[in-house]
């Protein structure tokens, strides 16, 4: 979290290179210096707000969809020339909306807003940062086509309540945390959370109802919560003028078809055994329509299988999540938006789905 003093140091550092050299930094060098400006500031809260105290917090979690999968098909250094850039503009975003980060977890970002210094807008600023954040992946992945990379997508779950804060650790390595139920929530909230989507709990769209347009509440069960939990997804914050670009994400071709599949549920993060068997009746770049074996409910999670006959392949390792259900000629039929599709199967259902469209 930055400091009001922060700008005004950046702007006294140019000034005496400046004047010593007769050169202006370069955004590098500006980016560099900012950051450790602003470590040193976190690190000097840190040391103020060191003993344990119970906050109320707002916490963002932002995870990006398939990167395991993208991580295993591309070299080490496309990968870091990838994420590099990714972190760094996210974390841009991040400390221009007041927020810290907690920590980077491999693919994923944990960021606290109120938790060194409470703020009234503290949720206001959450749910803006994890607009922008989102309209930011669009234009990323803008770069990446031109790049011939892969398109990245991120999930972002949002929880207010309170929590306890301060350092954890010993004099060899300690960091400033948060604890508490409320980041458990948080997570599983994330996780819930389609490419592209942000979900808010209930206690979050309490605090900003009249700041944020949103859909309808969805009702989901909860690992470790014996009563069910309400989130919502998060649409456009109108007085700033900001929309979550994800509507825009979702368009692609899509065909009808009679396609068998087979496919594993996964319960609490772990795929089961057992191989059921469906059938595709419509598909999409993002996602299908099908007929299950036996209706799930809304955000189910399952691993996919299926022959792409008109393409001579063996599409595995999909994982989707169902997102609505709606009857059609007397059957029930079950709506999946991918969550995880490897690169190289991503292609051949794209190029699948366009030999389908252009042979009618």
């Amino acid at each position: 979290m930055k400091s009001h003093s922060i700008p005004k140091t950046l702007s006294r550092i140019r000034k005496i290179v400046l004047q010593e050299t007769g050169q202006d930094l370069s955004r590098h060098a500006l980016r560099e210096i900012e950051a450790e400006l602003v470590a040193t500031d976190i690190h000097k809260q840190v040391e103020e707000n060191s003993d344990f105290q119970a906050r109320e917090v707002t916490i963002l979690l932002a995870d990006l969809r398939g990167f395991t999968a993208i991580a295993a098909e591309f070299p080490a250094g496309t990968v870091i020339r990838m994420l590099n850039p990714l972190l760094i503009r996210m974390s841009e975003i991040i400390f221009k909306h007041g927020g810290v980060i907690d920590k980077f977890m491999g693919d994923a970002i944990m960021v606290l807003f109120g938790a060194l210094t409470k703020r009234d807008d503290d949720v206001a600023r959450a749910l803006a940062c994890a607009v922008e954040m989102q309209t930011k992946m669009q234009e990323l992945n803008i770069e990446h086509r031109r790049q011939s990379l892969p398109e990245l997508y991120m999930g972002i779950g949002i929880n207010t309540g309170e929590v306890l804060a301060g350092v954890l650790g010993s004099d060899v390595y300690s960091e400033y945390t948060v604890i508490g139920d409320e980041v458990n929530l948080a997570s599983r909230i994330e996780a819930f959370s389609l490419r592209g989507q942000i979900l808010i709990s209930n206690s979050t769209f309490e605090n900003c109802r009249d700041f944020v347009e949103t859909s309808e509440p969805m009702i989901v069960h909860v690992n470790g919560k014996s009563q069910t939990v309400s989130v919502r997804e998060v649409l456009s914050i109108p007085t700033k003028g900001l929309k979550v670009p994800r509507q825009e994400i979702r368009r692609s071709h899509r065909v009808e078809v009679r396609l068998p599949f087979s496919y594993q549920l996964i319960r609490s993060g772990i795929v089961q055994p057992e191989l059921l068997q469906g059938v595709i009746h419509d598909i999409g770049y993002h996602g299908v329509l099908v007929q299950l074996a036996t209706p799930q409910p809304p955000m189910t999670e399952m691993k996919i299988s299926v022959d792409l006959s008109h393409v001579c392949y063996l599409a595995e390792n999909i994982y989707g999540k169902v997102v609505n259900q709606k009857t059609r000629d007397e059957r029930m039929l079950t709506g999946v938006e991918f969550t995880s599709v490897p690169p190289s199967v991503n292609t051949k259902i794209q190029l699948f789905v366009q030999m389908l469209v252009f042979s009618d």
